[in-house]
């Protein structure tokens, strides 16, 4: 199927010079024209609307360099390609066309097969441009459908290896939802303190929000005596539950080795799972880290974890309120936790509420 003819749009206040235009170029070329530069816009951005612009200098309403700036402004016509056609000659007022953006400068009087032979070169390079833009267009598309893929992918294996270990631990109920949900809250509220700025970009919350869920991973390790024991645990069986932690930073550091080039979400991941239970003065395990030692991930999901725990229920304890669960992680603030991350959890604390109601377990649960 022929493509229709490219189109033209000549501009010029002199009728002769449209006369000759036309004549020369309407074989080969759909041409439209006006003789009044205020006319340009608005013939511009009507169907047919031109590949190309035949723009003259000097008209008396409006010049060319004046149609050229408003043809610049509106997104609907700043990518014509614009030819200044003029008798204005010398070296300073071609400079200024082509300083302007215009992509050819041709002096009156013309010559045809001059000014036929440019007009084929503009055009041409024009569908060049077109072209690349379109496929430069698709290619876009196409890395962000796939990034949107890959997005999906992982957050359905995070999501399957969470359900994994809660499987094991049916009093989990909803805990992976209310945390994911407490840590973006945090995050959140952190990202403009001058002691998380630099760490707590956008990037790094959607991937900390996305890693969160893997926190308890570990537990799939646990002996199902102690993981399902209706009560507290002993000494030793303590010391057994306490292992989760480092089982689940073992497990994802394996998945990472199989892995060709490091996985973001997984360094996260394997952040959280093995230190979410680390106290802000050295106290807590798997390794007493304390203070700044602890990584900002799993200082945020320490905090996360202890409110879910505290206001759900268990068969060995009813659930607090949120009430008097902030009061005790207000009282931890400074020896289990961050003080600063206790600050912003006070500030977000309604959010918290709501995200617990959101996702709360069913009756018989959590």
């Amino acid at each position: 199927m022929k493509s229709p003819p490219r189109t033209l749009l000549i501009v010029d206040d002199a009728p002769e010079n449209l006369t000759i235009l036309g004549e020369l170029l309407r074989p080969e070329f759909r041409v439209r024209a006006t003789r009044s530069g205020k006319n340009v816009l608005r013939i511009a951005t009507s169907d047919p609307r031109p590949d190309l612009i035949l723009l003259d200098v000097m008209m008396p309403d409006l010049n060319g360099f004046q149609v050229f700036e408003l043809l610049r402004a509106s997104p609907a016509t700043q990518a014509i390609p614009v030819m200044f056609i003029t008798a204005m000659g010398g070296i300073e007022a071609e400079l200024r066309g082509f300083e302007v953006g215009a992509v050819d400068y041709i002096t009156k009087p013309f010559v045809p097969a001059i000014v036929l032979a440019r007009v084929r070169t503009q055009l041409e390079l024009k569908q060049a441009r077109d072209i690349l833009k379109d496929q430069n267009a698709w290619l876009e598309a196409e890395v962000n459908r796939r990034m949107r893929d890959n997005e999906l992918i992982q957050t359905v294996a995070i999501r399957a290896l969470a359900h994994l270990a809660e499987t094991r631990d049916p009093e989990t109920g909803n805990h992976i939802l209310r945390t994911q949900g407490y840590v973006q809250e945090l995050a959140l509220g952190l990202r403009d303190h001058a002691r998380f700025r630099a760490t707590l970009h956008d990037r790094y919350i959607d991937m900390l929000t996305r890693s969160a869920p893997l926190h308890d991973i570990g537990k799939v390790g646990i002996p199902d005596a102690i993981l399902r024991k209706p009560g507290p645990l002993d000494g030793v069986e303590w010391a057994i539950m306490q292992t989760h932690a480092r089982l689940g930073a073992e497990a994802i550091e394996l998945a990472e080795r199989d892995a060709e080039q490091p996985v973001e979400f997984l360094t996260l991941a394997k952040e959280i799972a093995r230190w979410h239970h680390e106290r802000w003065d050295g106290s807590g395990y798997p390794d007493h880290r304390a203070g700044e030692a602890i990584p900002v991930s799993a200082r945020l999901m320490a905090v996360a974890d202890v409110f879910d725990a505290l206001t759900s229920r268990r068969v060995y304890k009813a659930p607090l309120t949120h009430d008097q669960a902030r009061t005790l992680i207000v009282q931890g603030s400074g020896t289990q936790f961050d003080p600063d991350v206790v600050e912003v959890f006070q500030g977000c604390f309604e959010s918290f509420c709501t995200i617990s109601d959101c996702h709360h377990d069913p009756q018989g649960q959590g």
